[in-house]
């Protein structure tokens, strides 16, 4: 059954440029779908192109059966929700301030904030565990945290499609872990659908129900981590040598890399 966000012969690019061509990708339902491949392989442009922030030049991405291009804009933010790569918000602005602004999408011009706008911002703090930092300078945060108070701005949306473009940029590997079980936690317990670009193969493999490989602006695989996570694949993607063995806890691919440019 197809997925209610549908790329279609999609090409992407800039400055006279294709960055992605022809792609065609249904994203599954209530899953989380990781993006992996090399820089410059087209990854965050192509999450551009499924949050409108990147017309198509041909093809189209479609919701529900409707073409983005022919949607509102107010329309789209109320069910799709893309965080960038580094997001900023203004000097001062408070943890509870940046959350109440995913509340504008839903909101009508004559509109005040209203009792019931609240109680979808406590409980998106909730969600983040960030209630007790609601009234801290979102500057003063560490990078997990921060990264949870705009994750929790994409829940005051209430839309039921996220795309995250690195989540885990710039952050440590507990951090990392930290935001990723986040991510999969909303999608376990609310059925939200996730669409994240990560680099850590074997992360990607950890958090995600389904996984898509790209290269050189095209799909090369797709399916669960078992079925995209394969040497062969590791070495036709990223040209990288190495095994991939069964993580202790789940028993999800994981990658141990042996070398550039070699061969096993």
């Amino acid at each position: 059954m197809p997925g209610r966000l549908r790329a279609e012969s999609l090409t992407l690019g800039y400055d006279g440029r294709d960055i992605i061509s022809g792609l065609t990708l249904s994203v599954p339902d209530a899953k989380v779908t990781a993006v992996i491949g090399p820089n410059g392989c087209g990854k965050s442009t192509l999450l551009r192109g499924l949050g409108r922030l990147l017309p198509p030049r041909s093809g189209r991405v479609t919701l529900d059966g409707e073409p983005l291009a022919k949607l509102s804009t107010r329309h789209i933010a109320t069910q799709l929700s893309v965080l960038p790569q580094t997001p900023s918000a203004p000097s001062g602005l408070t943890v509870a301030d940046l959350v109440s602004r995913g509340r504008h999408p839903r909101q009508k011009w004559y509109q005040q904030f209203s009792g019931a706008d609240q109680a979808v911002v406590a409980e998106a703090l909730a969600a983040t565990d960030l209630l007790d930092l609601a009234d801290h300078p979102v500057e003063e945060l560490s990078g997990g945290q921060r990264q949870r108070a705009w994750i929790s701005m994409t829940l005051a949306q209430e839309a039921g499609i996220l795309l995250l473009d690195e989540p885990t940029t710039y952050l440590d590997l507990a951090h990392q872990v930290e935001v990723l079980e986040l991510v999969r936690g909303l999608n376990r317990r609310h059925g939200r659908t996730v669409v994240m670009v990560l680099h850590d193969i074997s992360l990607a493999a950890r958090y995600s129900d389904h996984m898509v490989a790209m290269k050189a602006g095209r799909i090369v695989a797709q399916g669960t981590p078992a079925e995209v996570v394969t040497p062969d694949l590791l070495q036709e993607v990223f040209g990288l040598a190495a095994q991939v063995v069964p993580e202790p806890t789940e028993g999800r691919p994981h990658v141990i890399p042996l070398g550039a440019g070699l061969r096993v």
